[in-house]
C-alpha cells in the first residue's frame, strides 16, 4: 500500500489534487474540471498498472463473512468502516484494468450527456437557466438598480444604519427579480459604496453587507442555484427512496412511503422563500444593531430630494396604506367563508371519481409490514387496514363510470342552486381596483377625490351587477357587456389614481419589477404552471421593462410597449373567461369573437416584444445582454458535462462507493448530514457552487436523500450552505466581484474582515432553519392545500 494509505484513498486525494490544480491554474473553471478529470485518471490508471494502488477489499469468500451474513446481516450492509476486523484481500482499483474502465467512461459519458444535457427528462427545466439569467442580466443593464438603491437610500438612510439596511432591500429585491450575483455586487459596489464610506460607514460594514445582499439571489427564487440543484434532487430522491424500500423488504418507494418520492423545483422555489426572507432579515437586524452599538461607523445620514410625493400625515398613511388595503381583503375572505364569494364554475366530469384507496398498501410482505409499521407508526398501518377492509366489504375500490345525460343535468342544476352570488374571477379583480384606488388616494390625499370616487363607485356597482343581474349560466360574453360600464368606470379611477402614483418616486420605481416578480414567482409558486415558462415571461418581461426605461431616457413615447403589456394581459382575460377551442363541431359566435380578440391581443404583443428588442438593439443593450446570457449559459452546461466525466472517473475506480459507505457506517442519519454539511461549508472555500453540485452532490446525494429527512429541508439547506461559498475567502466569488469596482482605500483586508460577520450569521441561519424545519416545509404544505 502506497503511502500506508488504501487505493480508493489515493485515488481520491490524486482526483481532489488535479481538480484543484486546474482552478489555480488559471484555465477557465469549465475546461479545468474536464481536464482534471483526464489528468487524475491517467496518473491512476499509471499508478494501478504499476501495481502501486492496492484497494483492501472485504475477503466475501472468507468464513466470517459468511458467519456475518447468516446472522441475517444484509450483504450490502457489510463494509470496511462496519466491520474493520473481517478478514481483507488485496486488489486492484480498477479490477477489470484500466482499459475496459476507460472504455466504460467513454461511453457513460456519451449518454449521460445525452440524458442531462441535450434530451433528458430534466433539459426542460435546465432551460429555465437561460431564461432566468437573460432576465437577470436584461434587468441588470435597464438600470433598475441604481433606481431601487436611491430610492432606498432617500426612505431609510435617516436611520441608524439606513444605508446598510437599504442596501440589503436592494439586494433582497434584486435576487427576487435578477437571481445574478456577480451583477448585484457589481452594481451595488459602484453605486452605493462610494455613497456609504462618505457618509461615514467603515470599510468593512459597507463591503460586508454588499457582498452578504448581493448573494441573496442564490436561495431567494428565482434562483439558479435551485433549478440546477432541483434537477439532481428530483433523481437522487427518487432512486434512493426506492433503494431505501427495497432494503426495507418493499417493492417501491411509493409502497414504503405511501406516497410518490417526487420533488420538483417549483416545490423547492416554494420552500425556499421563506428562508431567503430570513436570511435578508437577519442581515438587517445586523446592520441596525452594529449602527446602534457603532453610531460613528454606520451614522444616520439625510439624502436630499425625497421621493417626490405629497407629504402626508401618520393617520392618512395608516389609513390608506394599511387599513383600506387589509378592509378589503380581509372582508373578501371574510365573504368567502360565508359562501358569498366563490366558483360560480358549472363544469361537470362526464365520469364519476374513482373511490378511494387505503392510506396504506397493506397487502405487502411481512418484512415490508414491519417497515413500514416502525416508520409510519401502529396507529396508522391499523388505519390502513381498517380502511381496507371496509373497501373489500363494498366490493372493492368504486370504479369511474359514465354519467348519463340525466345526472349530469341534475348535478348541474346542484351546482348552480350553490353557486356564490359573487363569482371569485369578479372578487379579484374589483379588490386589486380597489387596492389601486386606496394607494392613489393615500399618495395624494389633497387632490381632487372624484375620480377615484367615479372608480369606488364602479367597483360597487360591478358586484351589484353581480349579484342581482348575472346568474352562473349566464355566458362570459353577456357576463362582461353587464360589466362593462362599472368596470369602465373603476378603469377610469385607476387610470386616474395610476397617474398620481407615478408622481412618487417610490411608487414609479419599485411597481414594474415588482409586477415582474409577482407574475414570474406567483405563477410558479401557485401551481399556475413550471419554471421554464415562467422563466419565459420573465425573460420577455425583463425585455420589454428595459425597453421602456430606454424609451423614456431617450425622450421617447414608450406608449407600445404600455399598450403591449395590456394586450397580454386581455389575452390572458380572454383566456379565462372564455372558451378558445374553434376547432371544436359546433363554435358559438362568442366563442369567434373572443379567440379573434384574443389572437389579435397576442398578435400585438408579439409585436410590442419585437419592437422592444429593437429599441435595445439599437440602444446597444441587447448585444451584450445576448453575449453575455451566452456566456453564462455555456459555462453553466459546459460545467456540467466536465463534472460528468469527473463523476464517472472517481466511480470508476470505486470513489463514489467507498464515500457512501464511510456515510452509512453512522447509524445516525443527523450525524452523517452534519459530515455531508460541514464537509460542503469547507469546500466553498475552495470550489464554486457549480462544481460542488455537479461533483460532490452527485457522490453524497444517494445517502443524504435515502433517509427519512424532507427532501425540501434538505435541498434548501444545501442551497443556504452553497450561498456561504460566495462569501468565504480566499475564493469567494462576491470578494473578487466587490475587489474589482471598490475604492482603492477599500483593502482586500477590509473585505475579509467585513464579510466575516455575514458568515456567521449565514451559519446561524443553517441552525434556525436545523431546528425550525418548519420554516421550509410549512409554504409548500400549505400551497398544496
Amino acid at each position: 500500500m502506497l503511502f500506508g494509505l488504501d487505493g480508493v484513498e489515493i485515488g481520491l486525494i490524486i482526483v481532489f489534487m488535479c481538480l484543484f490544480g486546474g482552478i489555480l491554474s488559471g484555465f477557465p473553471v469549465a475546461f479545468a474540471i474536464g481536464g482534471a478529470g483526464v489528468v487524475s485518471f491517467a496518473i491512476i490508471a499509471g499508478l494501478d498498472s504499476a501495481g502501486l494502488l492496492i484497494h483492501q477489499a472485504i475477503d466475501t469468500g472468507s468464513e466470517a463473512y459468511d458467519a456475518l451474513v447468516a446472522s441475517g446481516v444484509r450483504p450490502d450492509a457489510i463494509s470496511i468502516f462496519r466491520y474493520p476486523d473481517l478478514p481483507r484481500m488485496a486488489q486492484p482499483v480498477f479490477d477489470r484494468g484500466w482499459e475496459v474502465a476507460l472504455d466504460r467512461n467513454v461511453s457513460f459519458i456519451v449518454n449521460r450527456i445525452n440524458e442531462r444535457v441535450l434530451a433528458g427528462a430534466a433539459i426542460e427545466t435546465l432551460l429555465a437557466v437561460l431564461m432566468f439569467v437573460m432576465m437577470g442580466i436584461t434587468l441588470e443593464r435597464s438600470k433598475i438598480a441604481n433606481d431601487l438603491l436611491t430610492t432606498m437610500a432617500k426612505v431609510f438612510g435617516p436611520l441608524p444604519g439606513g444605508l446598510a439596511v437599504s442596501v440589503v432591500v436592494v439586494g433582497t429585491f434584486l435576487a427576487a427579480s435578477t437571481g445574478i450575483v456577480g451583477a448585484t455586487v457589481v452594481t451595488m459596489g459602484l453605486l452605493s459604496l462610494p455613497t456609504m464610506l462618505r457618509a461615514g460607514y467603515s470599510p468593512q460594514i459597507a463591503t460586508g453587507v454588499i457582498a452578504a445582499s448581493g448573494t441573496l439571489g442564490q436561495i431567494i427564487p428565482p434562483s439558479i442555484v435551485i433549478v440546477l440543484l432541483g434537477t439532481l434532487a428530483g433523481d437522487l430522491y427518487s432512486v434512493a427512496q426506492d433503494n431505501r424500500a427495497i432494503a426495507a423488504g418493499c417493492s417501491d418507494a411509493l409502497t414504503f412511503l405511501g406516497e410518490p418520492a417526487v420533488v420538483s423545483v417549483g416545490t423547492l422555489f416554494q420552500a425556499a422563500l421563506l428562508p431567503g426572507i430570513l436570511l435578508a432579515l437577519l442581515y438587517a437586524l445586523y446592520a441596525f444593531g452594529y449602527a446602534l452599538v457603532n453610531p460613528s461607523k454606520a451614522p444616520a445620514v439625510q439624502l436630499g430630494g425625497g421621493t417626490g410625493g405629497e407629504v402626508i400625515t401618520r393617520g392618512e398613511g395608516f389609513t390608506w396604506f394599511l387599513g383600506v388595503p387589509v378592509a378589503l381583503i380581509a372582508g373578501t375572505m371574510l365573504l368567502s367563508t360565508l359562501g358569498m364569494v366563490g366558483t360560480q364554475n358549472l363544469t361537470i366530469d362526464s365520469f364519476t371519481d374513482m373511490g378511494e384507496t387505503a392510506s396504506l398498501r397493506t397487502n405487502v410482505s411481512p418484512e415490508c409490514q414491519t417497515s413500514m409499521i416502525e416508520l409510519h407508526g401502529q396507529s396508522a398501518w391499523d388505519a390502513a387496514v381498517a380502511e381496507q377492509e371496509a373497501i373489500d366489504e363494498a366490493g372493492g375500490v368504486e370504479q369511474s363510470v359514465r354519467l348519463s345525460p340525466e345526472e349530469i343535468e341534475q348535478l348541474r342544476l346542484e351546482k348552480i342552486a350553490d353557486a356564490a352570488p359573487i363569482g371569485t374571477g369578479v372578487a379579484t379583480i374589483m379588490v386589486l381596483l380597489g387596492l389601486t384606488l386606496a394607494i392613489a388616494r393615500g399618495v395624494a390625499p389633497s387632490a381632487n377625490p372624484a375620480p377615484l370616487l367615479i372608480g369606488g363607485l364602479g367597483i360597487v356597482l360591478g358586484l351589484l351587477a353581480d349579484i342581482l343581474l348575472i346568474s352562473p349560466t349566464m355566458s362570459s360574453g353577456v357576463t362582461w357587456l353587464i360589466l362593462a360600464i362599472p368596470v369602465a368606470m373603476a378603469l377610469y379611477g385607476c387610470a386616474q389614481g395610476a397617474m398620481r402614483m407615478a408622481r412618487n418616486e417610490l411608487i414609479r420605481v419599485v411597481f414594474p419589477p415588482l409586477v415582474l416578480i409577482v407574475a414570474v414567482l406567483g405563477s410558479i409558486l401557485g401551481g399556475i404552471t413550471n419554471p421554464t415558462p415562467a422563466a419565459a415571461l420573465g425573460a420577455g418581461g425583463a425585455i420589454m421593462l428595459a425597453a421602456y426605461r430606454k424609451l423614456r431616457d431617450q425622450d421617447r413615447s414608450p406608449r407600445i410597449i404600455l399598450f403591449s403589456t395590456l394586450a397580454v394581459v386581455v389575452a390572458i382575460l380572454i383566456g379565462i373567461n372564455f372558451d378558445l377551442r374553434i376547432n371544436n363541431e359546433v363554435v358559438s359566435f362568442e366563442s369567434w369573437v373572443a379567440f379573434l380578440a384574443a389572437y389579435a391581443a397576442y398578435l400585438y404583443a408579439a409585436f410590442g416584444l419585437l419592437f422592444a428588442c429593437w429599441v435595445l438593439f439599437t440602444g446597444g443593450v441587447l448585444t451584450p445582454v445576448v453575449r453575455e446570457t451566452a456566456k453564462v449559459t455555456s459555462m453553466v452546461f459546459t460545467i456540467l458535462i466536465g463534472s460528468q466525466l469527473l463523476n464517472l472517473v472517481v466511480i470508476s475506480f470505486g470513489g463514489e462507493h467507498y464515500i457512501q459507505e464511510f456515510l452509512k457506517s453512522f447509524d445516525n442519519e443527523f450525524k452523517v448530514f452534519l459530515i455531508v454539511m460541514l464537509v460542503l461549508f469547507i469546500l466553498g472555500f475552495v470550489l464554486d457552487f457549480l462544481e460542488i453540485i455537479y461533483i460532490v452532490i452527485p457522490i453524497v446525494g444517494p445517502v443524504i436523500y435515502g433517509g427519512s429527512f424532507d427532501p425540501k429541508w434538505v435541498t434548501i439547506m444545501i442551497a443556504v450552505n452553497l450561498q456561504t461559498s460566495f462569501l468565504t475567502p480566499p475564493f469567494g466569488f462576491a470578494l473578487f466581484y466587490l475587489r474589482g469596482v471598490a475604492p482603492k482605500e477599500v483593502t482586500t483586508g477590509h473585505i475579509y474582515r467585513g464579510v466575516l460577520p455575514f458568515v456567521l450569521i449565514q451559519v446561524a441561519g443553517l441552525a434556525i432553519l436545523w431546528f425550525f424545519p418548519d420554516i421550509v416545509t410549512i409554504l409548500p404544505a400549505l400551497m398544496a392545500n
